[in-house]
């Protein structure tokens, strides 16, 4: 039972998302609509080149393989449901989806703030130090790092979610928002809670700020490097990878930073909301177009496999 004082409750949650915007929804619908099913495409196509192709064996496409994981999750958690209530007029959720739902999308999400942040450590050691490269992202290195992306997403949302649990509500059970996210049923509770708002402050600081910094730190290390290389074309193409990366970084973070670190008092609730299914679908939609589009190694790795096909 979700806290205390809940007796009043029907075993659901009432999402109000957009409701008293029908002209919106189905606008909303068809754009998520065709952000899944890209995502789908997109990630599951780099998966599966990543794994079959040997000459992608390497520590950037074994990271990138991770991410297009972790936003297939991320994406699938929440898409179907959503998608669904777009078109029911009772837009509800019961209490034991929202609670998964809830840990799941917490935990991928999570999840991919130390991956990128795993994976521009990759870069900076690539390009700042090539000499050392193959010792420093050694195979069990690699493993580790990417190990402990995972344990931290999902250790991370353990906690918000068991003490988001504790929780009464007393009744309240009207969410204002398209899917079960942390700063939403917060909203909800019916005592102080203001326990519960410093360890989202904490762990946003420590999953969404730090990162962040770290790797803008390891971006301009890079970038000074790469201004020094003597071939155009090797400049080039490090700014290529590197650019891609970063488009994925402000994208996915930014939009993170503004949902959770955003005032509960502040008056743009539809602004975040829309920033929500933002991260959750735009930016893993165009992980695997940005990653990809420029990149010709996976253009070759493609154009292999449909050759032996």
């Amino acid at each position: 039972m979700w806290g205390h004082n809940n007796q009043s409750f029907q075993g659901e949650f009432i999402l109000l998302g957009v409701a008293d915007r029908p002209r919106l929804e189905m606008l909303l619908f068809a754009l998520l609509l065709v952000c899944y099913l890209m995502n789908l495409l997109g990630n599951t196509t780099i998966i599966v080149v990543s794994r079959l192709d040997p000459g992608l064996h390497t520590p950037m496409y074994f990271f990138l393989s991770n991410l297009s994981l972790v936003d297939l999750c991320f994406s699938t958690s929440l898409g179907p449901h959503i998608l669904v209530n777009f078109w029911r007029k009772s837009k509800t959720i019961s209490y034991g989806a929202c609670v998964a739902e809830l840990y799941i999308s917490l935990s991928v999400g999570s999840t991919e703030c130390i991956l990128l942040m795993v994976m521009a450590y990759d870069r900076y050691a690539a390009i700042c130090h090539p000499l050392h490269y193959t010792t420093t992202m050694s195979h069990s290195r690699c493993m580790t790092m990417a190990a402990v992306s995972w344990v931290s997403g999902f250790s991370n949302s353990l906690i918000q979610t068991v003490m988001i649990l504790r929780l009464p509500l007393c009744g309240r059970n009207q969410l204002d928002h398209f899917f079960c996210e942390l700063p939403a049923i917060l909203k909800l509770a019916c005592v102080d809670t203001s326990a519960n708002e410093l360890s989202v402050l904490v762990c946003s600081i420590l999953f969404l700020l730090v990162p962040v910094s770290l790797i803008t730190v390891s971006y301009a290390y890079i970038a000074t490097v790469v201004l020094k290389m003597h071939s155009a074309e090797a400049r080039k193409r490090a700014f290529n990878t590197c650019s891609s990366h970063l488009m994925v970084v402000w994208l996915f973070y930014g939009t993170s930073i503004f949902s959770y670190l955003l005032p509960r008092s502040s008056s743009f609730r539809d602004e975040v909301k829309l920033t929500s299914l933002f991260y959750a679908f735009v930016t893993t939609m165009l992980n695997p177009l940005i990653y990809t589009l420029r990149n010709k190694e996976v253009h070759k790795a493609l154009q292999r496999l449909l050759h032996k096909k």
